[in-house]
């Protein structure tokens, strides 16, 4: 376990390897800020889109998707070169998490940014629309999809829940079922994604560590971090077997952040299992 990157991101989220380019990619929401890192290199690279970038995902036409506010764009790596759609919601919620299916869906989550109302949702981008799917929440997380694309994923991260629906017949979330329960005292569930022998990694908000699930919802492994709130990971590096996690500075004091002083950073870890690519976003 060791911090990569120790940029002290306000809300940093949403790492996706790019394993075209051989680059990670995040954001910080509350900076309006996307980061690159290569890490055969170590280049480093920051772009300032403004607003609240929340997710960048890799699009069949070479370039990505980026979520921004009530927003799907075009982006080139340097800047937003066009709209794809957007979502009619209320003033104060913004995308948060999102992934690609293997049929080239997007499912996003949608979420009060003042963290209060019930007025998130997941939506799905597919065949050039764009609708809601469900799974109504304040805070929605994950989504993550396995791998022969049958189940979705998706996290109610107050609740304290991680769900899990059918999608095999259509991209709608019915007849969920409860895949694991987040005690509060241990954190809040926060994204997930899932690695080649379907076990689901989720970070925990407030609960200074990631976990690992069977498939069954068993808790199988735990890793533990210096700082509280880990967001989300993401498994990269030739192998897929590096671990790069994103964490947050957000809701910590100043005797907190005095006593994590790499909160907001990038931090990494290998693991034995390796992760799978994500697929590319259909246009």
């Amino acid at each position: 376990m060791q911090c990569i990157w120790p940029l002290a991101a306000t809300l940093g989220e949403g790492p996706m390897w790019d394993a075209r380019r051989g680059v990670l990619w995040f954001v910080d929401i509350k900076q309006g800020r996307v980061h690159r890192l290569d890490p055969a290199t170590g280049d480093r690279g920051t772009i300032e889109v403004g607003g609240m970038p929340c997710f960048v995902l890799p699009a069949d036409d070479g370039g990505y998707v980026l979520g921004n506010g009530h927003d799907l764009f075009r982006f080139d790596g340097e800047k937003v070169t066009g709209r794809i759609g957007g979502v009619a919601m209320p003033a104060a919620n913004r995308f948060n998490d999102a992934t690609v299916d293997p049929k080239g869906r997007i499912w996003f989550g949608s979420m009060d940014n003042d963290e209060n109302a019930e007025s998130g949702a997941l939506h799905v981008h597919d065949a050039g629309a764009i609708h809601v799917a469900g799974g109504e929440c304040c805070i929605t997380n994950g989504p993550a999809v396995s791998g022969d694309g049958r189940w979705l994923y998706h996290v109610d991260t107050i609740g304290g829940v991680i769900w899990r629906f059918d999608i095999a017949e259509a991209p709608l979330l019915r007849d969920g079922t409860v895949f694991a329960r987040i005690d509060p005292k241990d954190g809040n569930p926060d994204g997930i994604i899932i690695d080649a022998e379907d076990h689901v990694w989720a970070g925990l908000w407030g609960g200074w560590s990631v976990r690992r699930y069977a498939p069954d919802g068993a808790l199988v492994q735990t890793v533990e971090f210096p700082v509280a709130n880990v967001t989300k990971l993401a498994f990269g590096g030739p192998d897929l077997k590096t671990v790069y996690a994103t964490t947050a500075r957000q809701g910590l004091d100043d005797a907190q952040l005095a006593a994590q002083p790499l909160a907001g950073g990038l931090f990494s870890f290998r693991v034995d299992v390796p992760g799978v690519v994500l697929p590319e976003a259909r246009l």
